[in-house]
């Protein structure tokens, strides 16, 4: 069998009865009417109120969030009084932007407005006693913070001591215990129904400037580049697009593209997220514009970001957006870096995924700022929770947390409270301390708690699908419809269909380890083509045929003509699947009692990253004393291939190691690139390179077939790889 991708497919329950009302309310054909129940809109008006945001009436906020009045008058009082008013933001994109928002508000309202952010590096998240001390020696008035301080307990208790006033706008999780802040404005505190309770921290931001400006009787010339700077942090912050924020997102992608912004436009064009022939979409903010924001908060200087922000010199803005650019640049770096090494750490210590149900990963010298996006990446290769940590200094351990959708990441380290002393996050994501002496019993806490919430099945990453389509159905009529419902994006979804029994006429690699392919499905007895792409996904090639696909919809443009194209995002075997045919070679090679005469070869096997993620072709097994045998019977398994002794030169070395105090011996045969590992007791292990799967057993009729990216075999392949040496 040809590789595929280890997932597991929720596909929504198909509801024909209930589509009615909705097609004949918004328009809209069945596959998209499915989508809408499926988002749990089965209320015509309510869905068609989401289709036109604009149109819903909201709650007034001044009586949705109690503290706003409050938080307004300690501001206005402020302003008029002339005191120094210091934001304390946070260095992620939603942060960042909520500072440079804020910023721009205050200064143009009149107030002598100020910023601290934290270094990422020293400080870590969030207000501290340094930034209060500093305030209060600098005679600032009043701290306001964003996107953090729902849990600064201690450094908001200093500064009500010292005197000072301040105002929390967070969206992070509530604690048990409140800070004594003179207001606290944090969606989480309303109603679940409320429209603003998805604000991300940039939208409790915006929404404090606005009525703080509306207070002032100020004009509202102000209202539309904050509006792009709410929009640019709601996405790249990946908070949900409902509610309010969905409404303030669609106002904002139709404002970015114009927008008057020095660095917002410089930051535009030096992604080159601009395109005449199609409008803005969230995507381009959160693949393109978002990454290289949060690169300068993870890796650099926040201040660059904050400059390219709030400043109106085109010629600053350019340079603030092309630093912001290469600086993402030394970001993708470190971010491969540290995922390879992430898996050489879980094949060396044993880490094994399934079992325990989530992974804990540590090495001391990996970047503190982009751990965080490692541990997603090893999230979706693993499919399981993963924490990832690093020293941070003085016996001190800081990490990063990610989880899957049965996986509360908050509640895990509240579980591991009395380790950590400090943390914070939400149920997707979060950080923490930890001291270095408490990793072995927080990785056992953690486990513990995974084993409560997560059962065998949760443990592949999922594919959430919401209606089957077949390939007469994907036009560009279609793509368009789907397009109208923009704003697609965290807790909305860009729709995902699936097609069966879908042939694959062409495929091939291409740059950036992606898989391009050519699809056909069959349709009332007429063959219907289309050009698909899958990220990433070059070590499963080449895929079998037929299949069963899940995708997205996406246009390609490419010398004046546009066109629809799948995004594949999942494959599953049909009944009808059928591997590729094994290159055919005759015969069985008996293992051999020593090694090869070996020239310069390149690597033995590939690092785990590049390998194919299913059994491919795995290498018949003898015991080393056997003389070949006869070629295997015409039922043998098709991915067992038999070699002929003459097609591989005789071993004339064999080397000895030891692992784990066990003596083993290991040979390379060039010739087929296999790497072939004996213990004492005769069962032999054998790989081709770049395979995931090999053989172990004594004779090969009853070898097994074996994931030698366990991390037992990995770690045992690796001991061969150094025993071997130059011998490669």
């Amino acid at each position: 069998m040809s590789s595929l991708p280890s997932q597991r497919w929720q596909i929504a329950t198909a509801q024909p009865e209930l589509w009615p009302p909705l097609i004949n309310t918004t328009g809209l054909p069945p596959l998209l009417a499915q989508v809408l129940l499926n988002r749990e809109f089965t209320d015509p008006e309510t869905a068609r109120l989401h289709l036109d945001p604009e149109q819903a009436e909201l709650p007034d906020p001044l009586t949705a969030f109690t503290a706003l009045p409050a938080a307004i008058a300690i501001l206005a009082e402020a302003i008029a009084a002339e005191e120094s008013i210091v934001i304390c933001g946070d260095y992620d994109a939603d942060g960042m932007t909520s500072t440079g928002l804020l910023l721009r508000a205050l200064r143009k309202l009149g107030a002598i407005a100020d910023y601290a952010i934290p270094s990422r590096m020293q400080e870590g998240y969030g207000i501290n006693k340094r930034i209060v001390e500093q305030s209060a020696e600098a005679g600032v008035g009043v701290i306001l913070t964003v996107d953090n301080g729902i849990a600064a307990l201690e450094p908001i208790q200093l500064a009500v001591e010292l005197g000072l006033n301040v105002i929390v706008t967070d969206h992070h999780d509530i604690p048990d215990e409140l800070p004594p802040a003179d207001a606290i404005l944090n969606p989480k505190l309303l109603p679940e129904d409320s429209p603003y309770r998805s604000l991300a921290g940039v939208g409790v931001a915006y929404l404090l400037a606005v009525n703080l400006a509306e207070h002032l009787g100020a004009d509202f010339s102000l209202t539309t580049p904050l509006l792009e700077l709410c929009t640019l942090g709601t996405i790249a912050d990946l908070a949900p697009l409902t509610g309010i924020n969905r409404r303030w997102v669609k106002q904002g992608l139709r404002a970015l593209p114009k927008s008057n912004l020095a660095g917002i436009k410089a930051l535009m064009e030096t992604a080159g997220v601009l395109d005449p022939r199609k409008p803005l979409r969230p995507d381009a903010i959160g693949f393109r514009l978002g990454p290289r924001i949060n690169a300068v908060g993870r890796i650099g200087d926040p201040r660059h970001v904050i400059e390219l922000l709030t400043t109106d010199d085109p010629a600053l803005a350019l340079e603030q957006a092309t630093h912001c650019e290469e600086t993402n640049r030394r970001r993708q770096q470190y971010c491969e870096t540290i995922e390879a090494e992430a898996l050489e750490v879980i094949a060396s210590e044993d880490l094994d995924a399934q079992r325990d149900r989530v992974l804990v990963v540590f090495k001391p010298d990996w970047h503190h700022g982009v751990i965080g996006i490692v541990a997603s990446r090893l999230v979706e290769r693993y499919g399981v929770p993963v924490f990832i940590c690093t020293n941070e200094g003085e016996g001190e351990i800081r990490g990063s947390a990610r989880g899957i959708p049965e996986f509360d990441v908050y509640a895990a380290l509240k579980y591991c409270d009395d380790l950590l002393p400090k943390y914070g996050g939400h149920r997707a994501a979060g950080g923490f301390s930890c001291p270095a002496g408490n990793l072995a019993v927080f990785r056992d806490r953690l486990r513990e708690f995974a084993h409560q919430c997560l059962e065998p099945q949760h443990l592949k990453p999922l594919v959430t699908i919401d209606a089957e389509a077949t390939f007469d159905q994907l036009t560009a009529e279609f793509y368009e419809q789907i397009e109208d419902l923009q704003p697609w994006g965290m807790g909305n979804p860009t729709p995902v269909f699936w097609s069966s029994q879908v042939r694959i006429i062409s495929q091939k690699t291409v740059k950036g380890n992606h898989l391009k392919l050519t699809l056909a499905q069959d349709c009332d007895g007429e063959a219907h083509e289309i050009k698909a792409i899958a990220w990433r996904w070059g070590d499963y090639h080449p895929l079998p045929s037929p299949v069963d696909i899940a995708y997205k919809l996406t246009e390609n443009h490419w010398r004046g003509q546009s066109t629809i194209e799948l995004e594949v995002v999942g494959v599953r075997a049909t009944a009808d699947t059928v591997a590729p045919e094994p290159k055919p070679i005759a015969n069985v090679i008996p293992l051999p009692v020593a090694a090869p005469t070996v020239s310069d070869e390149p690597e033995l096997l590939a690092q785990p990253e590049s390998l194919p993620k299913t059994p491919a072709v795995v290498i018949a097994l003898e015991t080393a004393n056997q003389e070949a045998i006869a070629p295997p019977p015409q039922s043998a398994p098709k991915s067992v291939v038999a070699l002929s002794p003459s097609a591989v030169p005789k071993p004339q070395n064999m080397v000895e190691f030891m692992y784990r105090d066990r003596p083993y011996t290991c040979c390379f045969a060039q010739a087929r690139k296999e790497l072939r590992i004996r213990n004492a007791q005769g069962k032999v292990l054998a790989v081709q390179k770049g395979q995931r799967t090999g053989l172990l057993g004594e004779r090969r009729e009853t070898a097994e077939p074996i994931d030698v990216t366990q991390p037992h075999y990995y770690s045992l392949i690796q001991a061969a790889r150094a025993a071997l040496g130059d011998l490669r």
